[in-house]
């Protein structure tokens, strides 16, 4: 950064996304909050935030469900895992639920998967139109970096949100653009040359990509994806005894490093 820009942006903060002038009005991406977006949902705000852009009612409706699909209170999945450690060492729920979503940024599911892989599904198509066959696209993807996300899955090798999400999505009209179509199409490549299942992301990414999203702003968006499955998490967790989610004896780790040593 030169020292111009510093010097441009010293003592001011410099904004086209929004301001709140105290005592008199609060500016939301060039509208008014508290009237010319107060019938908003909260969903509707968080997309308008992200893309700047407003949303039809049955695209929010399957922005929506994409977040319900995936919200499982389940405290054997990692982020809810990792909340539910906490509420049982009796952490605040703010902090054992922004844990958890902190958890959720990881390399091979939720927040990276969901960038690189509408990445991927945006870049795919534009090949494709290029006259890129779908093998060779896929192919190279592979060679490249070794795995296409959205396909596969580690403990079960059918994803039960695909049918529900891509259903809905049709019930909507909104399952026909080319990215899902892109999507399921690699599907039966994956499938019949990989032995791969697609799974929640790609069709998740697919639906972003045909939504409009860049990869950018749909990695904002996914990233409270899950935490609508954490408060069940942390409630159940709390109400136990302290410290009794997952306890492990001592004399249950397995311990192959250094032997006991002196200390001096």
């Amino acid at each position: 950064m030169s020292h111009d820009i510093k010097l441009k942006h010293e003592d001011v903060i410099i904004t086209r996304m929004g301001k709140g002038f105290l005592g008199e009005r609060v500016v939301y991406r060039g509208k008014d909050l508290h009237h010319q977006l107060k019938d908003y949902q909260w969903l509707e705000l968080f997309s308008f935030g992200i893309t700047g852009r407003e949303f039809t009612k049955n695209e929010l409706k399957l922005l929506n469900f994409i977040w319900v699909s995936t919200s499982y209170p389940d405290k054997a999945i990692w982020p809810n895992h990792i909340t539910a450690l906490a509420a049982s060492s009796r952490s605040t729920a703010s902090l054992a639920l922004s844990i958890g979503m902190t958890v959720f940024e990881a390399s091979i599911y939720g927040g990276k998967p969901m960038k690189v892989g509408i990445d991927f599904f945006i870049r795919a198509v534009k090949e494709n139109k290029m006259g890129v066959k779908i093998e060779t696209i896929i192919e190279s993807e592979i060679d490249k970096h070794k795995v296409i996300f959205g396909y596969g899955r580690p403990l079960a090798s059918i994803d039960e949100r695909v049918p529900h999400v891509i259903n809905f999505a049709r019930q909507l009209g909104l399952g026909d653009g080319e990215h899902l179509n892109m999507a399921l199409d690699i599907a039966q490549y994956m499938k019949n040359s990989k032995g791969l299942r697609i799974n929640g992301a790609a069709i998740t990414c697919a639906l972003g990509a045909d939504l409009g999203f860049s990869a950018e702003e749909f990695h904002l968006f996914t990233t409270p994806l899950v935490i609508a499955g954490m408060p069940p998490c942390y409630i159940e967790a709390k109400e136990n005894p302290e410290g009794s989610f997952l306890p492990v004896r001592c004399d249950r780790v397995s311990y192959t490093g250094v032997d006991k040593r002196a200390w001096d």
